[in-house]
């Protein structure tokens, strides 16, 4: 399997690279902002993609949205620090598989994933 892990944040990128750097997904790569997002996602195809909201140049939202009209069948878990429940519907109602809350523990990382992959 194959992960494309999209979040301004270099440190963020990388825990959950280490976090899900596992047996499960044998290449991962990186996007610092949405529009490389969707670039990579062009071209590389992934199983899953972990998509932060908050990014310059494109948001997460507006990356899901490009991404989803690519591949309707695209899995894209939404990690954000923004804490209120709109933006989750929000990013639910506009096709994430799920969303989860920073700052994220490995454990609810791991579960966020066992979840929208056994959809």
């Amino acid at each position: 399997m194959k992960l494309l892990i999209v979040d301004d944040s270099i440190i963020m990128r990388r825990a959950i690279e280490r976090t899900l750097n596992s047996d499960r997904f044998e290449e991962i790569r990186l996007a610092s902002n949405g529009s490389l997002a969707v670039e990579e996602y062009k071209s590389f195809r992934p199983d899953v993609v972990t998509m932060d909201i908050t990014m310059p140049d494109m948001d997460g939202l507006t990356a899901v949205d490009l991404i989803l009209k690519i591949d309707s069948n695209a899995v894209i878990l939404v990690v954000s620090a923004l804490a209120d429940k709109p933006t989750a519907v929000e990013a639910v109602k506009r096709g994430a598989s799920g969303f989860l809350l920073k700052p994220i523990t490995v454990d609810s990382l791991q579960a966020a994933i066992d979840d929208i992959l056994s959809d």
